[in-house]
């Protein structure tokens, strides 16, 4: 039998902070902890700190509020501290999850200490900088990324499609992590009558169902202009646009939108019965280094409808449990969903084969690959990359 680990993660966001990289996280972790590793967890401080007892797996640091997005901070660089910590008690292998400047004072610790080093991207702030009119930057976003990254023994990607990109621009050593679902959480039994009631809507209506974090890059303008045009296409129809989840353009679509249902953020069991209270998922985002909603919807048994990148294109055949829009293509996006639409058993057979496929994308097997990407770094001589 393999003996245990001692595993640090670090990273400036983390449960129940709501977003994709804190969900994927704690389930990483809950994973390794029953395997049998210790897992000790690097973050920046949250409110629900106030009261939790900071031990030998928990070191907590301060964290700096990130512009424009509300409930998301930078954690602040820990470089000494790091070492102190690492000199008494020495991690196998760190996974550093973020690239900000707590993670830059891990890497920076780790190399000067020889631990090993495996990163994850998680995040395309390289893609971001464009939506929020700082393409100017974007070239010197990626060269940083690109250098903080090229520095671990290995970082793990989550979609083939984003590890062609990195490689593409320079990225090394790259290896493929994806993600699964919790499909007794997401599961169609959880759809609600009353809370469909409470939506407006009457048995055979339908619910156009959007979840995600309600921001710039989520290239979120698509929600209206598909709706607008799945109304006009289909005026038989009683159809209700309901998004859940908030963050900083939240008021601006609520303008654009007067009269979708905004649900504001849910967790757990109240995230999985919107979830599975809706019939089709809109995602127009193209800056997913995943989109763990996907999956999430797709073990719902909704018909969804994504461009063809990242989790959509790994999960979804088109026509059979879903479809898919070349990235970029607004035109292709509304059609696909107007498909959708076209007759009741489209849409039953979509749902169907979603749940079916989604059913065996569980966590254990993404767990256990985690797992061996992290002992086979500890095993590398001293923690270092060779040739660096």
């Amino acid at each position: 039998m393999s003996k245990s680990l001692h595993i640090t993660l670090i990273t400036e966001t983390y449960a129940p902070e709501i977003n994709g990289v804190a969900n994927t996280l704690s389930r990483l972790c809950d994973g390794l902890r029953s395997r049998g590793h210790r897992v000790e967890v690097v973050r920046p401080r949250q409110n629900e700190d106030q009261l939790r007892a900071v031990g030998e797996d928990l070191m907590l640091c301060r964290g700096w509020p990130i512009p424009g997005y509300p409930g998301l901070q930078w954690g602040q660089s820990s470089m000494h501290k790091l070492l102190r910590r690492w000199q008494r008690n020495r991690p196998d292998v760190l996974y550093i999850a973020t690239e900000g400047p707590l993670g830059l004072s891990a890497l920076r610790a780790a190399r000067r200490l020889h631990i090993a080093v495996v990163s994850g991207f998680h995040t395309n702030f390289q893609q971001y900088t464009r939506q929020y009119g700082l393409g100017f930057i974007t070239r010197l976003i990626t060269s940083y990324l690109r250098w903080f990254h090229n520095r671990s023994n290995a970082t793990l990607v989550p979609s083939v499609s984003q590890k062609t990109e990195l490689e593409r621009r320079g990225f090394e050593r790259l290896e493929l992590l994806a993600r699964g679902v919790d499909c007794q959480l997401f599961h169609p039994s959880k759809r609600s009558n009353f809370l469909r009631e409470s939506w407006g809507l009457e048995p055979g209506d339908t619910a156009i169902l959007h979840i995600g974090r309600l921001a710039l890059e989520k290239n979120l303008g698509v929600l209206k202009t598909s709706f607008d045009a799945l109304v006009s296409a289909y005026p038989d129809k009683k159809l209700k646009l309901v998004i859940v989840g908030d963050g900083p353009v939240r008021t601006t679509l609520q303008q654009q939108l007067p009269d979708a249902i905004f649900c504001g953020a849910q967790r757990g069991e109240a995230l999985a019965t919107h979830y599975a209270s809706g019939d089709l998922f809109l995602f127009p985002s193209l800056t997913e280094t995943f989109g763990n909603v996907v999956l999430e919807a797709l073990a719902s048994g909704l018909g969804v409808v994504a461009y063809d990148e990242a989790a959509a294109a790994q999960h979804i055949r088109h026509g059979h449990n879903g479809a898919v829009a070349m990235p970029g293509d607004e035109e292709g996006f509304i059609d696909s969903a107007c498909w959708m639409l076209e007759d009741d058993e489209t849409l039953r057979r979509v749902r169907l084969n979603a749940r079916q496929h989604a059913s065996r994308q569980g966590w254990t097997g993404i767990i256990e690959a985690f797992e061996c990407y992290l002992r086979t770094a500890s095993e590398t001589r001293d923690g270092v990359v060779v040739g660096m």
